[in-house]
């Protein structure tokens, strides 16, 4: 975690006179933008007065943070960072409802989001309780030890779950591996042992006896640990790049980006948690791009569901007329049950894998394909003229034969395809369209057995 350090403090903020303790106290400092954009955002609360300096209602104040010498640092750094953190808190909440309102149960994945979801809403809240500097004989040093101690210890947690789902999408079988078991215990185990030892060693932090936070010889270490982390995630999905969609890919290598940005803007803009509030950013681009996405898509061959199928299909009867109507093309791999019971399910799994690849690479961009179940496709088409249909379906079997031309294949594939333009004159219901294919697809997988 990148941290701020008050060694640099005073030339950050500013310095300050105190008048009649009980009544009122003025901040003197240099004028700047985040000063101001803050400082609007409280008027109405308190009385500002810009010129060379500005005066607050003590009360105020004491309510707030009674007895501490500081008082201007916890009004512009606590405060602000708190308004931040709030922010982003209240935005992965409603991504967090809504994940949990649509995700599948068993899905490893949606398992995996979430608790990604929650640990950052939860680092953001230590960040908050981490930044309690300053007031000396108030609760806030017990705060500010505890905010520091949790932030270091949970720090690792959120890239090395990162990791384990960008595996996840690349492999499919985490959670079956225990190599990522042994290697999200192995990295907390190790930044666990550094975090306890720091409160007598001082090796990452240490808080002095002001109550200010500084950073320790070894702080690099567990930055080091977390860059490492997130740079052996971008290796993996460089090397497997070709296993996933370009879509999904270039969402996941988009990740770090907002992360790393937060990290220079909060190297610059000092004491501001840019950071982990970039990290939320980061994580609502997948839930935009994939997550939200994955609701409608096939966990194993990543087209689209039996529900997004049923939905499109019904918007395209609707909208169809007299001049412009559409296709559809159901394909059923023949002999699946046999690949099935040869040579094992994963075997299976990657014929339906390959099936699907082979019918994206037929079609163009803009059509729709979508896995009926088991081993069916469903395919629907902007094409209203039939000519045009079959030269579809006669680039699908081109495509079929190209690659059942390779010797080194364990096993054929074989499509068996019913096909038909929808009639808007027939008035077709969904369920009348889909029984119609099927019953076309039938035939053609029975002339087929017929032939062999």
């Amino acid at each position: 975690m990148f941290r701020r350090d008050n060694s640099v403090r005073s030339k950050l903020f500013f310095t300050f006179s105190l008048g009649s303790y009980n009544t009122h106290f003025t901040i003197i400092f240099k004028k700047s933008f985040i000063f101001e954009r803050f400082f609007a955002f409280l008027r109405g609360k308190v009385k500002v007065i810009w010129n060379k300096s500005s005066t607050f209602d003590i009360n105020l104040i004491n309510a707030f943070c009674p007895q501490c010498f500081c008082i201007g640092e916890v009004l512009v750094s606590l405060l602000g960072n708190m308004v931040l953190n709030l922010y982003s808190i209240f935005l992965l909440t409603i991504i967090t409802v809504h994940s949990i309102k649509n995700r599948e149960d068993d899905d490893f994945q949606d398992r995996l989001y979430l608790l990604m979801l929650q640990i950052t809403i939860l680092l953001l809240f230590v960040d908050i309780l981490s930044r309690f500097d300053g007031g000396v004989g108030t609760i806030f040093p017990t705060i500010n030890h505890l905010g520091n101690f949790f932030i270091f210890l949970l720090s690792p947690v959120l890239p090395v779950l990162w990791l384990t789902y960008v595996g996840d999408q690349v492999y499919k079988n985490v959670e079956k591996d225990r190599r990522w078991i042994y290697l999200f215990w192995g990295i907390m185990l190790i930044n666990g042992y550094l975090v306890v030892m720091n409160k007598y060693t001082g090796w990452l932090y240490y808080i002095d006896d002001s109550n200010c936070y500084h950073r320790g010889p070894l702080y690099l270490l567990s930055v080091l640990l977390t860059c490492s982390l997130i740079a052996a995630s971008y290796c993996l999905l460089i090397v497997n790049r070709r296993k996933l969609v370009k879509k999904r890919f270039l969402a996941l290598i988009s990740f770090a980006i907002p992360p790393v940005i937060g990290i220079v803007l909060q190297a610059v803009f000092y004491g501001i948690p840019f950071a982990l509030n970039c990290v939320a950013l980061s994580l609502l681009i997948v839930y935009l791009n994939i997550q939200n996405r994955s609701i409608y898509t096939d966990y194993l061959t990543e087209v689209h569901n039996r529900k997004k199928l049923d939905a499109y299909l019904k918007a395209k009867i609707a909208t169809s007329s007299e001049k412009r109507t559409f296709s559809a093309i159901m394909v059923d791999l023949l002999d699946f049950k046999s690949i099935n019971d040869t040579y094992g399910h994963d075997v299976g799994d990657k014929a339906l894998q390959i099936a699907a690849k082979i019918l994206c690479n037929s079609l163009r961009a803009n059509d729709f394909i979508a896995r009926f179940g088991g081993d069916e496709f469903w395919i629907i088409l902007d094409i209203s003229d039939r000519a045009a249909l079959e030269v579809v379906v006669e680039r699908i079997n081109s495509s079929l034969a190209k690659y059942n031309e390779d010797p080194d294949k364990p096993f054929a594939l074989g499509f068996s395809m019913g096909y038909a333009v929808y009639d808007y004159k027939s008035h077709m219901s969904l369920e009348e369209f889909q029984k119609h294919i099927d019953t076309l697809m039938y035939k053609a997988k029975q002339a087929a057995k017929k032939i062999a």
